[in-house]
């Protein structure tokens, strides 16, 4: 037995059985869902309960973040657009055309945090204006849909994952 075919059994090459692609997956979610449009959850809850300097640091943060933000999308918007699409589009045909696993991880991966950019473009135009419990519902609700494009994309990918699984088989 060769080198290359001893470290492919201790190391299964294959992306939706490889347990770094889950735990990437949900390191992913969570870090998205935990910083709403830059600024920490924890932060925001602490200035929904406590306001005073934690409720002035979210203020400031997501003016900060949202500015940025609007900034980007206005002035590259498109071309980050285009890119992305074109990536995405050559992800999908890879993956679910030619039937190359790894381009599909990356597509399950890519897709939603693409959408998820979408949403925060929108917040932060939403949010331009908007201070205390305002600005910490609308972050609330920013979150909320994070999450629940979490939760739809997380369970998608594990459908997927497992009717690879279950359709190449063990090797």
């Amino acid at each position: 037995m060769d080198f290359y075919a001893r470290v492919s059994e201790v190391i299964d090459l294959r992306s939706f059985s490889n347990l770094w692609f889950w735990i990437a997956l949900a390191v992913m979610w969570s870090t998205a869902s935990h910083w709403v449009i830059g600024v920490p959850w924890d932060l925001v809850q602490r200035a929904r309960r406590r306001g005073g300097a934690a409720g002035e640091d979210v203020n400031q943060l997501s003016r900060i973040y949202a500015g940025r933000l609007r900034h980007i999308g206005t002035s590259a918007g498109l071309w980050i657009v285009a890119i992305g699409a074109f990536l995405l589009t050559t992800l999908g045909l890879l993956g679910f055309r030619y039937g190359i696993e790894f381009a599909q991880a990356l597509f399950c991966l890519g897709f939603p945090m693409m959408l998820v950019g979408g949403l925060s473009l929108r917040t932060a135009f939403r949010i331009e204006d908007l201070s205390g419990r305002e600005l910490y519902r609308a972050l609330a609700a920013h979150r909320r849909q994070v999450q629940g494009l979490g939760v739809v994309s997380i369970f998608v990918t594990a459908l997927w994952g497992m009717y690879q699984n279950l359709r190449i088989g063990v090797l």
